[in-house]
């Protein structure tokens, strides 16, 4: 399943960008908020964990 993000909840602040076990996850400077590449996503949820703001889903 996809990893998603909200990106009206991203703040950006790269907390996930730092957990991600696999870098799959990189900040889109322009839009400030994280980008998911789908292809390297494991889906450990270790982006859930880390997301102050609840932005980041793995889903199910």
């Amino acid at each position: 399943m996809p990893t998603v993000v909200n990106a009206d909840e991203c703040s950006g602040c790269g907390s996930c960008v730092d957990e991600c076990p696999s870098e799959a996850i990189t900040l889109d400077e322009e839009k400030g908020v994280a980008v998911v590449d789908q292809d390297e996503c494991v889906e450990c949820g270790a982006c859930e964990e880390a997301c102050p703001n609840q932005a980041i889903k793995v889903e199910e």
